[in-house]
């Protein structure tokens, strides 16, 4: 299923071939790399070809937005243009839909984290297979919680997989900014290198698993998929605890607060914004 694009929109996810078998997407959407609607239908455009070219086997995610991996769900588009997008072929919601697919596909998928994966970039992490991160400039985060918010990405079924269940809990509840150094000691992401070390080491990585067989790659990534996924049915309940945290009036008035000292602007919430969110209940 395609998702409905906007007439004209702006191209944000940009799909770069640098080799038949290893693709680059690169999210560039400035200036926070904020993830909304019109996303969607683009990422989700990626995804399928992902599932359906039969020459691909490592894609890298990355940002051409300086300080943003990729950020928190648009909050300024009407929430219609959220929810009347219709399910996905995994018959989850789309982004969730996006998400569960990425993880499956016969293809490697890699993040390469440089600035904030917040919200939405942190359960785009989650869903791929590995993540590297700069150790000075990588900073995750579920923030959510902090602002009356559920997350509706995933990552309750996918991060207690990888950290265990209290530092999932330190990081769900807490709603505060991980950096890369932290998020490698946890298990949040694979390894956290010095910045000028990051670029290096993944197209390293994803130039080596490109000249590997595809079947090999595709068969061993499915049996550990069988070994470490979340069903579905784990994962389908968050889209609507966020749609419906979204509506609760106490969740508008932590985002309202929110909006007020600066959020969906460039400066210092954006920029700290576990710090902020931890202000919303003083």
């Amino acid at each position: 299923m395609n998702f409905p694009e906007k007439p004209n929109a702006t191209p944000r996810v940009l799909l770069e071939r640098r080799l038949p078998s290893y693709w680059r997407v690169t999210f560039d959407h400035p200036p926070l790399n904020v993830f909304g609607p019109e996303t969607i239908p683009q990422l989700n455009a990626i995804i399928t070809a992902l599932e359906t070219d039969d020459h691909v086997k490592v894609v890298v995610f990355d940002s051409a937005v300086e300080g943003f991996f990729l950020t928190h769900y648009d909050f300024l588009s009407p929430l219609e243009d959220s929810t009347s997008i219709p399910p996905g072929p995994t018959g989850l919601q789309a982004l969730p839909d996006m998400l569960v697919r990425l993880s499956r596909a016969p293809v490697v998928s890699i993040a390469s984290i440089r600035g904030r994966a917040t919200g939405v970039g942190s359960e785009l992490a989650l869903a791929s297979d590995m993540r590297f991160a700069s150790r000075e400039k990588a900073i995750l985060s579920q923030w959510e919680v902090g602002a009356g918010l559920v997350p509706g990405g995933g990552p309750m079924a996918r991060l207690p997989r990888l950290v265990g269940r209290g530092r999932a809990l330190e990081i769900l509840l807490g709603a505060d900014d991980v950096r890369g150094d932290l998020a490698e000691r946890y298990g949040y992401v694979n390894r956290s290198f010095p910045d000028a070390e990051l670029d290096s080491f993944v197209d390293a990585l994803a130039m080596r698993i490109a000249s590997f067989d595809k079947q090999a790659i595709a068969d061993t990534k499915r049996l550990v998929n069988a070994a470490s996924l979340p069903a579905d049915a784990d994962i389908a309940p968050e889209w609507d605890a966020f749609i419906a945290s979204l509506g609760r009036p106490a969740t508008q008035a932590r985002i309202k607060a929110l909006m007020a000292r600066g959020f969906h602007r460039s400066g210092d919430v954006e920029n700290r914004l576990g710090y902020h969110v931890g202000l919303l209940g003083s």
